[in-house]
C-alpha cells in the first residue's frame, strides 16, 4: 500500500463521520419540526382533510345518509349533474355573477380610493366620504338583503326615483322578474363588496412616492399618462391579489342569493351554492349534492392555486 493511500484513509473516514453526523442532525431537526407542527397537522386533518374526504366518498355512493346501506355507484352522480340543465344554468349564473361583481368592485373601489387620496378635497370631506363609502361593508348580509328587498320592492324607493326621473314608465319587479333578477343580485353584490377593494387600494395609493408623480410632471406627462404609467403599475400586485381573493369569496356567496331570490325565478339566479344546498336539504339528494360540492371545490382550488403561485412569485 502506497504512502499517499495510507495518508488519505483518515481523511475519508473523517469526512464520512462528518456526513453521518450532519445527516443525524438534519434528521433530529426534521423530527423536532414535525413534533412542533403535529398539533397543527392534526387540526388540519380533522377540520379539513377528513370532511373533504367524507364528501368525496359520499359523492361516490347512492342514497348516502338517508340509506343505512348505501351502494357504491362510482361516478354516476358526477355524470348526472354534468348533464343537468339546472347545473349548467347555475354554473353560467355563477360565472356572470362572480366576474361582473369582481370587475365592478375593482373599478368602483379604485375610483373611490383615488377620490379619497386626492389633495383637492379638505380632510373633513374625505372623512365624511370615507364613512359613507365603508358603510355597506359594515352591514351583515342579512341586513343588506332585507334593505335591498325593501329598496327593490315594486313600491320601493328605486322604482319611485326611476319613475320620477322618467327612466321607467311602470314599476319593475326587480327581484322576481326573470329578465332583471340576475342583474339585481349583481347590483346588490357590487354595493356590498366594493369597500374591500377601496380600502386596500387606498392603502396602496398612499404608499406611492410623490417623487414619481413630480418627475413625471416635469417630463410633461398628463394625468392619464401618470395614471397608466405610475398608478396602475404600482398597484398591480395589490390588484391581482385582491382580485383573486375576491373571485374566491364571491364564488362562495350563498346567503345574499338565498335571502333575496332563493335562486329564482325560473333558475335565473341559481348559483352553484344554492344548487348544492337545494339538492342536500330540500330534495335530500346528499350524494348529488356531494358531487356538486366536489366540483365547486375543484373550481375554487384552481383559483387558490393561482393565488398561491402569484404570492410565491411576489416573494
Amino acid at each position: 500500500m502506497s504512502k499517499q493511500t495510507l495518508e488519505a484513509e483518515p481523511v475519508v473516514k473523517h469526512a464520512a463521520s462528518l456526513s453521518s453526523t450532519a445527516s443525524k442532525g438534519v434528521g433530529r431537526r426534521t423530527f423536532s419540526a414535525l413534533g412542533f407542527l403535529s398539533p397543527t397537522l392534526i387540526l388540519l386533518a380533522v377540520l379539513m382533510a377528513l370532511p373533504i374526504g367524507m364528501v368525496i366518498w359520499y359523492s361516490l355512493q347512492n342514497n348516502v345518509i338517508t340509506n343505512p346501506d348505501p351502494e357504491f355507484v362510482g361516478l354516476r352522480h358526477y355524470r348526472a349533474i354534468l348533464t343537468d340543465p339546472t347545473f349548467h344554468a347555475a354554473l353560467k349564473n355563477t360565472a356572470v355573477f362572480v366576474f361582473a361583481s369582481v370587475a365592478a368592485h375593482l373599478v368602483i373601489g379604485l375610483t373611490f380610493a383615488m377620490l379619497l387620496n386626492t389633495r383637492l378635497l379638505p380632510p373633513w370631506v374625505k372623512a365624511v366620504f370615507r364613512a359613507i363609502f365603508v358603510l355597506p361593508w359594515l352591514m351583515t348580509v342579512a341586513i343588506v338583503a332585507v334593505l335591498w328587498r325593501l329598496i327593490m320592492n315594486p313600491n320601493g324607493v328605486l322604482n319611485y326615483v326611476l319613475d320620477t326621473t322618467g327612466i321607467i314608465s311602470e314599476p319593475q319587479e326587480w327581484l322576481s322578474d326573470p329578465r332583471l333578477a340576475l342583474f339585481s343580485v349583481v347590483l346588490i353584490s357590487i354595493w356590498n363588496g366594493y369597500p374591500f377593494f377601496m380600502i386596500s387600494l387606498l392603502a396602496g395609493l398612499q404608499g406611492i412616492p410623490d417623487e414619481l408623480y413630480e418627475a413625471a410632471s416635469v417630463d410633461g406627462a398628463g394625468p392619464i399618462r401618470r395614471f397608466s404609467s405610475i398608478t396602475i403599475p404600482q398597484l398591480q400586485p395589490i390588484i391581482i391579489s385582491m382580485g383573486l381573493l375576491d373571485l374566491i369569496w364571491t364564488s362562495h356567496q350563498f346567503a345574499l342569493i338565498w335571502m333575496t331570490t332563493g335562486g329564482g325565478p325560473l333558475d335565473r339566479t341559481e348559483m352553484l351554492s344554492t344548487y348544492t344546498y337545494k339538492n342536500a336539504f330540500m330534495q335530500y339528494q346528499f350524494s348529488t349534492a356531494s358531487a356538486s360540492a366536489v366540483v365547486v371545490l375543484v373550481l375554487t382550488a384552481l383559483l387558490a392555486v393561482a393565488y398561491v403561485r402569484h404570492q410565491r412569485a411576489r416573494d
